[in-house]
């Protein structure tokens, strides 16, 4: 099974089981997901949600965009399926009423900071690399990441247009985790986890393995990052960071100028979109519109092509210069078309409060 969900005690847990894979997402686990939560929140006797992936190298690398790309061409409207689904679990998860613990160990990316990131407590270790690297493959940051990112202001704009893979200290800055533990510690946490006699022993247990994260490597750079990221137009940034001449902030000019153009500009919109929006809600269903719209574009089935299925690294992407992506080409992106959007589905009870350490 990909997916295995199991009790223990009282607590509710929900194994992602593709190792290898990396454990990435297919829409029949999104759907398991979706139904073992709404057993899990609806269960008095369970306390709290543990979502682990299967093996060593991660939690989770993201949808299985693969499929997307071997899809017979009439057939590529039928992935929106798999974005409505995976959001609407996203928005379920961003307000389940009870601890929702999420191990991300080792690569979490994608789709799997959707199945973590927007939980109550978010568990990081030595060995994470967390990223949203959409623009990469010609796409953007998507399963709430707009509304998540636009919330960690320079960072998260930064970790959107470059699709930078950062450790947990920089994770837990960017708002992305909470507590950092020991890889070593994770199974003591599922043992502890296991024996919980009440939802607020889940702290108790956190604490009592939480290291001190230390400064990331991205809090060092901050005022050159609000200041790049200041700027809407993804030029501007650009420019700005080549105009300061340090070595990082050269590496993140390149870094973003070899991504897609069309992704750069709409990931850009997004964030300026979320920075002003409501609810992860309102970011989830424009990022759907924008997905559902990118369905059609070049750079998504290149940037697909380039890094997972011949793996060459070297995308073509159309148009392949910034300046030649019109601003009425990133609208007609964000209007969506017809396609029905997601449908959330509030919980009886309100959100379990955050954590605070």
């Amino acid at each position: 099974m990909d997916l295995v969900a199991s009790r223990e005690g009282r607590l509710g847990r929900i194994l992602l089981n593709r190792p290898q894979a990396l454990n990435t997402l297919t829409l029949p686990m999104v759907r398991e997901f979706r139904r073992a939560l709404d057993d899990f929140g609806s269960d008095a006797g369970v306390c709290a949600v543990l979502v682990s992936g299967a093996g060593e190298r991660g939690l989770c690398a993201g949808g299985d965009v693969r499929i997307l790309y071997e899809l017979e061409p009439s057939q590529k409207r039928l992935f929106a399926d798999f974005w409505r689904e995976e959001y609407e679990l996203n928005a379920r998860i961003a307000s389940f009423p009870k601890p929702y613990v999420a191990i991300m160990d080792g690569v979490v990316m994608g789709g799997g900071v959707g199945i973590s990131a927007h939980g109550n407590r978010r568990v990081v270790t030595e060995r994470s690399r967390v990223a949203m690297p959409e623009v990469g493959i010609g796409f953007f940051p998507d399963v709430g990441a707009s509304w998540l990112l636009s919330k960690a202001h320079e960072i998260g704009v930064y970790l959107a247009l470059s699709a930078t893979s950062v450790a947990a200290a920089d994770a837990i800055e960017a708002g992305l985790a909470d507590v950092l533990i020991h890889a070593e510690d994770i199974s003591p946490l599922i043992d502890s986890l296991a024996t919980i006699g009440a939802a607020e022993d889940v702290d108790i247990a956190l604490r009592r393995l939480a290291r001190c994260p230390g400064n990331g490597r991205l809090s060092l750079h901050r005022p050159l990052l609000a200041a790049a990221t200041a700027h809407e137009d993804v030029a501007d940034v650009v420019a700005a960071f080549e105009r300061e001449g340090s070595e990082f902030s050269l590496r993140a000019a390149e870094d973003i100028s070899a991504k897609s153009p069309t992704a750069l500009k709409v990931t850009r919109a997004l964030l300026l979109r979320a920075a002003g929006a409501p609810d992860v809600e309102t970011c989830l269903t424009n990022e759907f519109k924008a997905a559902c719209r990118m369905l059609a574009t070049h750079d998504l089935y290149e940037g697909v092509r380039a890094a997972i299925i011949d793996k060459d690294r070297r995308p073509k992407w159309s148009p392949d210069r910034l300046d030649a992506v019109s601003d009425q080409t990133v609208e007609a992106v964000l209007v969506g078309d017809e396609t029905p959007r997601p449908t959330f589905k509030s919980w009886d009870s309100s959100p379990y409060s955050r954590w605070e350490g």
